[in-house]
């Protein structure tokens, strides 16, 4: 156990009478005490036996560890020599996942430069809003996402017409000029938050955030029993969960990456049987999917899958198990602003701790805060989590006021999750505090009636939103997606629910919809859901 020094720490649960302090029951990661050290150059000093990088799944091409830094290297040299990029300096990726992603990224980095990523779905405006906050001087993208980018005057570079390795010809370029030291406290990358609540924000990644972050991957990953390793990589490389444990995360242990451009069912199942992959890496809406497909799934030589995003309730979990026999299903916590990390589960016997999303990851600190009262909890008491750890980012870029208000002086970042940590340890997320619905003088979480109604044979997935009411304030409203041919009715939903809740936790209205609709890593959009009930009500 961590931090064994401290008096007053309970072994069983990892809390501290004395200050109020979780700590991590898993040992400590040894991270690298050289200050001026990119993230690049650590991940490609690390040893291992792996020959093939990276696999484009649709087409069947591979990138081999080799070919994978004589790329980065030559790229790297290009962007230096041909297009002046030196630190400080923004690049911008607009792209699919594929075989560059990880090239460009890796590359821009070892220069001291700063990547920005931007989603593939995001209409002209907002992209450009991005472009406006972090200012790239030079972007990446394909010939069909241009459209995207235009009225912008930096240069563009297109993907798809640089073969792999072209860029290690380095003697077509200048000689690069000297490069600046990079320090791990230096701005690595920018990725915008997904803004399920408000406006998205420019979460700022140093070389020590990513570094510290990848190395408890690897840490865990090693840990998990499988010796020789294939990855199917389902989630977009431009969020930070794709980003540190597929597009970079995975380098440091030599497993390969097989990779998918766009989501698919056939395509990640036809690909792990290809491939033989032993992991693979998904959201809740997808594991939701492959549960409730009438059609005779397997996963092949598939023994882990990863899910992360959002939580999911034991009855998915119970369901995911029953189809899907001998395959461990591993969930985790984390957030953008902790460069993907919080808690995680990485044996089989942590997985049996129905509801919670694992143990606090090495090197980190949690409290429980009251909400109201700001008074640290001890074990079993709900409030909203506070995470430390050297993962935990050092703020916005250009906001200080909401940085202010999500990471404190001592380096506290506030989630504003409302959780609470067990007698052993073990993490459960309740709901997000802003998502809370105010009935009266109570609080209902959105997430204990979702649970709920995903235990209905009938309905494949749901989401509760606040509604407002003059005389109540709030009441639960319910989303709900029908299986095929359900003739569900509203009234026997909101039966089904009364029967199982207290009667402030009833919801009082339910809308049938095709899907919910959530962002890529699977949290479900609830001011989309919002607004379209507030257009309702006006009807």
């Amino acid at each position: 156990m961590a931090h064994q020094n401290i008096p007053n720490i309970d072994p069983r649960s990892g809390f501290c009478s004395t200050n109020s302090i979780f700590y991590s029951k898993r040992d400590p990661v040894p991270l690298p005490p050289n200050s001026n050290l990119d993230i690049t150059t650590f991940i490609s000093s690390q040893p291992h036996f792996g020959t093939t990088a990276f696999i484009d799944a649709s087409t069947g091409r591979s990138l081999s560890y080799s070919d994978l830094w004589r790329s980065v290297n030559g790229l790297s040299s290009f962007l230096s020599s041909v297009h002046g990029i030196s630190k400080g300096n923004v690049v911008l990726i607009l792209s699919p996942n594929s075989l560059y992603f990880p090239i460009v990224s890796l590359a821009v980095m070892s220069l001291g430069a700063i990547l920005t990523t931007a989603n593939t779905l995001n209409t002209p405006p907002e992209i450009s809003a991005q472009i406006a906050d972090s200012r790239p001087v030079l972007a990446f993208t394909t010939r069909s996402l241009l459209p995207k980018l235009a009225g912008h005057e930096f240069p563009i570079l297109f993907l798809e017409e640089k073969t792999l390795l072209e860029w290690t010809d380095t003697d077509s370029h200048q000689r690069s000029p000297p490069r600046e030291p990079v320090s791990q406290d230096d701005t690595a990358m920018i990725l915008y938050s997904s803004g399920t609540t408000g406006k998205s924000k420019g979460v700022i990644f140093t070389h020590r955030n990513l570094i510290s972050a990848i190395w408890i991957f690897h840490t865990n990953l090693k840990a998990d029993g499988v010796k020789s390793k294939t990855f199917i990589c389902t989630v977009p490389m431009f969020h930070i969960y794709g980003m540190a444990a597929f597009a970079i995360g995975n380098l440091t242990i030599g497993s390969t990456v097989v990779i998918i451009s766009r989501f698919n069912m056939e395509e990640m199942l036809r690909a792990a049987a290809d491939y033989g992959a032993t992991h693979i890496g998904i959201v809740p809406p997808v594991l939701v999917a492959m549960v409730g497909s009438d059609k005779v799934l397997s996963l092949g030589t598939v023994k882990k899958v990863a899910c992360g995003g959002a939580t999911l309730g034991r009855e998915m979990v119970d369901e995911f198990r029953e189809k899907f026999p001998g395959v461990h299903i591993l969930q985790g916590y984390g957030l953008t602003e902790a460069t993907a990390l919080g808690s995680s589960i990485v044996t089989e016997e942590e997985s049996r701790r129905y509801g919670s999303v694992g143990l606090l990851v090495q090197n980190t600190e949690a409290r429980i805060v009251d909400p109201v009262s700001g008074e640290f909890l001890p074990v079993n008491r709900k409030g909203e989590l506070w995470l430390r750890g050297p993962y935990v980012t050092k703020g916005y870029l250009n906001n200080p006021e909401a940085t202010k208000l999500t990471v404190d002086q001592e380096g506290w970042l506030k989630t504003g999750d409302l959780c609470y940590i067990d007698e052993d340890g073990y993490l459960f997320v309740i709901d997000r505090i802003k998502e809370l619905i105010k009935y009266k003088a109570y609080q209902v979480a959105p997430a204990e009636l979702e649970d709920l109604l995903l235990k209905h044979p009938e309905i494949i997935d749901a989401a509760v939103i606040p509604f407002p009411d003059k005389e109540v304030g709030q009441y639960p409203m319910g989303y709900v997606v029908r299986r095929k041919g359900s003739e569900l009715s509203e009234s026997m939903v909101i039966d089904f629910i009364r029967k199982q809740v207290a009667s402030y936790k009833r919801i009082r209205r339910v809308a049938f919809v095709q899907e919910i609709p959530k962002n890529p890593s699977g949290k479900i959009l609830r001011k989309d859901l919002i607004q379209h009930a507030t257009c309702i009500s006006l009807l």
